[in-house]
């Protein structure tokens, strides 16, 4: 029984990493019409005293498209789509995941999640996919409008 939900999700991470990076290699158009955003992304993973990851990408966005990121421990897959969305009532990204964790003697845990976040550009964002209960992860996101740095 555990080897066939561990056998499912992987298969469902591998088809949500094969699908985030299929939208992504189309969000390179050119000409779109659509604003680029470039979104900071930080990624920690803490134990009780240690920085165990730290890592920090930019990623450029187009309003209503997805920007996937992936983490994967020893004990633990996240797989994260934060999509901006620029309204005139007011910016909100909406941060839709998965994730699975082993838990030793217990199996693996599978959880899915999506929710809704107020934005201002250049505000920081701190999203905690565990739970605020537990901040052994958490993502800091920030969201400013791209701007293309020509080379001479």
């Amino acid at each position: 029984m555990n080897r066939t939900v561990y056998i499912t999700g992987i298969f469902f991470a591998v088809f949500f990493i094969m699908t985030t990076s299929f939208i992504n290699a189309q969000d390179t158009r050119q000409g779109s019409g659509m604003r680029s955003l470039a979104m900071n992304i930080n990624a920690r993973v803490m134990d009780e005293q240690n920085l165990l990851m730290d890592e920090s990408q930019t990623r450029v966005a187009i309003p209503g498209s997805p920007v996937g990121v992936r983490l994967v421990g020893s004990n633990m897959v996240v797989v994260i789509q934060f999509t901006p969305f620029i309204r005139r009532q007011g910016n909100v990204l909406v941060a839709q995941g998965q994730m699975w964790i082993n838990n030793p003697g217990g199996g693996v845990s599978y959880y899915t999640y999506i929710q809704t976040i107020p934005m201002d550009f250049n505000e920081p964002i701190y999203f905690f996919p565990l739970g605020t209960s537990n901040t052994s992860l958490q993502v800091i996101l920030t969201v400013n409008p791209y701007i293309a740095v020509n080379d001479e």
